[in-house]
């Protein structure tokens, strides 16, 4: 979904849940029941009823706390993706920024604080249609465009622990991989799941009506992805900054290229550490090679965890850089087919 109005990350109080809300919110972020009425097991599993499961989701996804329920493919396992940096004049911040969200290929695009000043993910189908939206953006809006792929994951989008702060950790260094190949009843599949599962008794009975398939089937595809990586995660998507995480950074590290991995992993074990990665460098214009990302409930709270992880992991003596967010004008799920049949 594209914002109506630019989103300006400011201080926002975290909404006080009570206890069956906040187990339904922090407890399915993964492992979702992939079953016939997965919303009436959330209602036996958390002790309300499947109308009021339904009910407190759409409530959320229409309030923004909530993004969507659904997958969380891998990157770059399905279509081809990057994250992408801009460089915008000051006062044409807001008019680049439409541009570059008008753009379907574009599920998030925030503001940092940086030269390079907004920041967003391209996912698109293939390599080629990747490259034609890029070419597309610097084209209409004017400005410098780089492109940063993924070459390694040490964590990525496993889940956010909203009681104690604490969430998954990768086990192991993972290399990019290619893509899988999808069949045309895949490729419908992953169409109809993209903008998020209906919020009805039977979605997957939706989602295959959708697709073309049979329920079973669709279950049986939806396990068989989890099982071999192609997605991350299955359940709650939220958004850290309704839930009060309202500050966030993305820090940066230049390291040398053989001791990056090992940074790596123990960068993505340190607490506070939500996202950790390795990308492409794009020369001179952007040499860091080593990714974090840390949210806190204010700026001074991410820069005294970041301190630490710097001082713990040692990162102290390489060049660096960390960018805090200031606005976030794009944040949905990536479309990897070119036709939504919903969402």
């Amino acid at each position: 979904m594209l914002l109506a109005t630019p989103a300006a990350l400011s201080p926002r109080a975290a909404p006080a849940l009570p206890d069956a809300a906040l187990a339904l919110l922090n407890g399915y972020q993964r492992d979702f029941p992939l079953v016939t009425r997965p919303f009436a097991r959330l209602g036996r599993e958390t002790g309300q009823s499947e109308r009021a499961v339904l009910d407190r989701l759409a409530g959320w996804i229409a309030d923004g706390t909530v993004s969507r329920v659904g997958p969380v493919f891998s990157p770059r396992r399905v279509g081809a993706s990057t994250l992408a940096a801009l460089r915008a004049p000051a006062d044409a911040l807001e008019r680049v920024a439409a541009l570059v969200s008008a753009h379907a290929e574009v599920n998030h695009n925030y503001a940092r604080e940086h030269d390079w000043n907004l920041w967003f993910v391209v996912t698109a189908p293939d390599a080629v249609a990747l490259a034609r939206v890029l070419r597309e953006i610097r084209r209409d809006t004017g400005c410098p465009v780089i492109a940063l792929p993924l070459r390694a994951e040490y964590h990525i989008d496993l889940g956010f622990d909203l009681i104690h702060g604490r969430r998954a950790v990768s086990a192991a260094p993972q290399r990019v991989v290619q893509a899988v190949e999808l069949s045309a009843a895949q490729t419908q599949l992953v169409a109809a799941l993209q903008g998020g599962l209906p919020l009805v008794t039977r979605p997957f009975a939706r989602l295959a009506q959708q697709a073309g398939l049979g329920e079973g089937a669709v279950l049986e595809q939806l396990h068989a992805w989890l099982d071999s990586g192609v997605l991350k995660r299955f359940g709650v998507v939220v958004r850290h900054h309704e839930l009060g995480y309202r500050a966030n950074a993305m820090c940066v590290w230049n390291v040398p290229d053989t001791a990056v991995d090992a940074l790596g992993a123990r960068l993505a074990a340190a607490d506070g550490v939500n996202l950790c990665y390795r990308r492409e460098r794009a020369g001179t214009d952007w040499p860091y090679n080593l990714y974090c990302m840390i949210h806190g409930h204010d700026r001074a709270s991410v820069q005294a965890r970041l301190d630490a992880i710097r001082q713990d992991c040692g990162l102290d003596g390489y060049p660096a850089s960390v960018l805090f967010s200031t606005r976030r004008f794009k944040q949905c799920g990536a479309r990897y087919a070119r036709e939504a049949v919903h969402g």
